[in-house]
């Protein structure tokens, strides 16, 4: 049925955008029929598993650069792969880069617009169905979820409410505001809140389907983004009437040939929005979802295929073991292939972090080593088990674990002669996603932290606790040590509880924030190989002693004996000799004493250039003055391509060639991504 509803719904009427829409006859049949509607419905989900969807694009390439992910993004020099994930990651990119394509997204849109106006225009829908009701829930939701990830990763984008007409005549269309599509998708979502149940209130809404408590979690998203900061083009869009212009003085984030960093001037009220729903939802003592108390069990049982017992996963993406979904194999946990495991290996560096972000969490809390990994599981002196590796710019994430998979993956990876999709579902939110979006909501109306909110029955700084109780356990000192700054507290805990999750790059921009957090890591990198000078990194300090020249470490016993026991390493303060070199092993981890030159300037330009198509321009003197070896790091930096030369905060990606040439002249690309055709 599925397939056959496929077939009708997807006759092809557009090359523009690769869209498509049924006849109003094939329509009516369709959401007349609750099995027929639901088969619709089932095909807008399957969009989500696209590659150019959640598949893998959303969930792991496009993560790109920010302060703790680098998906591509330690490259010799990334301005020159303008048609890779590596360039499109690094803010660079042409319009020929086919990486960052749109039409499947777009195409996700066309199916659920389809679905919305055929539900709306329904004798069964018009008479007060339910089933339909929540039909159409689903739909708005996933239509708005569509052109939300559209518009917050191409900025302004064609945008209609209807399906494309069988003429062509609504199809070909220029670039519509985002301010104007953020608030159609606000209202959209608003409706949809209200068509929905709550996961588990019926027996199919489990977290693989669209409830209540997702769409006002997103909701809440979308409004705290159309809210945000974003570039802006002032050459196309010349009234700004409605729109406030950055004045802060950052670097990296001045108006440039016309191009400005904005935000909506009534960001307020889309504030209120978001607070109103993450409040509703927390004070909703029907409310299914939870934190799961164990940090870790949310990546265990998500990697083994389960459902989290507390409902603290929102939404996941339904992906299909051996069908769609590469979350595990391109990040998480390291292993070789050809240990027995199956050939391919697993966790590989599409996605990886770096020191900076390892050393930003306080020793005590429990989500470090989800969130940074560094051994990897291979052969060693004949011994399959952990090798610990010392490199500080590639830490792998440790949230997917092949050890923690299903019995039926493991089998299939074992036998498989290439990379097996692992069929992982990709979590789109967490209930602690709605705690801190609510906190930050809350903070940024009132300026005060304390003042509870009587919907949600809990402060600010309360919700932010919640968060943090459960990363340091009940009772813990920890769980109020945090910037005195409250509003940086919330950034810092985002990033601690999200990383590899596609939510801090995005959220960074939103913020106005991305380029000063990624300068910021990358000073502390190459101080922190320098060796010599004290370094910065979130809420901390560190002197260059702090961070141990040799690192000791011991394996498990037992059972465990083929795992590293991570509390036995140092990684915090310098040992004068090794405890006992019968039961640790040893690694370089900083080296100060007798430093290898070339490696450090080598190392250190590479973190330079990292992400250096956000700006228009760069000047690392000032910085470069501090370090030991910074005229010879300055000597390889001129070999290279430092920003785009046009355009401040530069996070959109580039609209591809193909687009461009079949919209009929109505869109071309902006921020200096701008081609003539050859």
């Amino acid at each position: 049925m599925i397939l056959a509803v496929s077939a009708l719904v997807l006759s092809s009427c557009s090359d523009y955008l690769d869209t498509e829409s049924p006849s109003q006859q094939t329509s009516q049949v369709i959401f007349e029929n609750e099995g027929m509607a639901r088969s619709a419905i089932m095909d807008i989900y399957g969009n989500l598993t696209g590659t150019y969807v959640y598949g893998q694009k959303m969930s792991v390439n496009w993560q790109g650069v920010s302060d703790i992910e680098l998906a591509s993004g330690y490259n010799s020099d990334p301005s020159k792969e303008l048609t890779s994930d590596t360039g499109a990651a690094n803010f660079y990119s042409d319009w020929y880069n086919h990486t960052v394509q749109w039409k499947d997204i777009f195409a996700m849109a066309e199916r659920a617009s389809t679905a919305v106006e055929g539900i709306r225009n329904s004798d069964a829908f018009k008479s007060g169905n339910k089933v339909m009701t929540r039909f159409l829930g689903e739909a708005l939701t996933l239509r708005s979820l569509a052109y939300f990830e559209l518009v917050r990763r191409w900025g302004d984008i064609p945008y209609k409410e209807g399906t494309s007409e069988s003429d062509l005549s609504n199809v070909y269309a220029g670039k519509t505001d985002r301010d104007e599509i953020y608030a159609a998708l606000v209202r959209d979502m608003q409706e949809a809140v209200d068509y929905l149940p709550w996961m588990g209130e019926e027996a199919e809404y489990t977290c693989e389907r669209i409830t209540k408590g997702f769409a006002k979690g997103l909701l809440a998203r979308i409004a705290l983004f159309a809210g945000g900061w974003s570039v802006r083009d002032g050459n196309q869009f010349t009234d700004d009437s409605n729109v406030e212009h950055y004045n802060g003085s950052a670097s990296g984030m001045g108006e440039l040939n016309g191009f400005y960093v904005g935000r909506a001037k009534n960001w307020r009220d889309y504030y209120e929005i978001a607070e109103q729903q993450c409040a509703e939802m927390i004070g909703d003592l029907q409310n299914p979802h939870h934190l799961d108390p164990d940090y870790g069990d949310i990546w265990k049982t998500v990697n083994h295929l389960d459902y989290n017992a507390y409902g603290e996963n929102l939404f996941e993406v339904a992906n299909g073991m051996g069908y769609n979904g590469d979350v595990g194999t391109l990040m998480g946990r390291e292993q070789d292939g050809n240990i027995g495991f199956g050939s391919f290996g697993w966790g590989s560096s599409y996605v990886n972090s770096n020191g900076y972000y390892f050393y930003s969490f306080t020793p005590t809390d429990t989500r470090r080593d989800y969130a940074c990994y560094f051994p990897k599981f291979g052969k060693e002196n004949n011994q399959v088990h952990e090798i610990m590796r010392g490199d500080l710019l590639n830490v792998h994430f440790g949230k997917w674990c092949y050890f923690w998979t299903s019995d039926g993956y493991k089998a299939l990876a074992r036998t498989a002669s290439g990379r097996p999709s692992t069929g992982i579902n990709w979590i789109l939110m967490r209930y602690s996603d709605v705690l801190l979006m609510f906190a930050e909501a809350r903070y940024q109306l009132t300026g005060n932290a304390d003042s509870k909110s009587g919907v949600a029955g809990m402060s600010a700084r309360e919700a932010l606790e919640k968060v943090r109780e459960r990363a340091f356990g009940a009772g813990s000192a920890e769980i109020k040590k945090y910037d005195s700054d409250f509003f940086n507290a919330i950034v810092n805990e985002r990033a601690w509880e999200f990383g590899c999750e596609g939510i801090r790059k995005l959220d960074l921009v939103r913020w106005g924030l991305l380029d000063q957090k990624i300068e910021e890591m990358k000073e502390a990198l190459v101080k922190m190989y320098d060796g010599r000078l004290e370094v910065k990194i979130f809420d901390k300090t560190y002197q260059p002693t702090d961070f141990p020249e040799k690192l000791y470490y011991k394996y498990q016993s037992g059972d465990q004996s083929q795992f590293i026991d991570m509390q036995s390493c140092n990684f915090y303060r310098s040992l004068n000799a090794n405890p006992d070199p019968a039961v640790y092993k040893e690694l370089t981890w900083m080296r100060r004493e007798n430093p290898n030159v070339d490696d450090i300037v080598n190392r250190s330009v590479r973190i330079l250039v990292c992400g250096s198509g956000l700006r228009a321009k760069y000047d690392y003197s000032s910085l470069l003055s501090q370090l030991q070896f910074g005229s010879e790091i300055q000597a390889k930096l001129t070999q290279m391509t430092l920003g785009n030369g046009v355009c401040n905060y530069r996070h959109l990606f580039s609209i591809y060639y193909d687009d461009i040439y079949k919209s009929n002249g109505y869109l071309q690309n902006s921020y200096g991504y701008d081609h003539s055709l050859d």
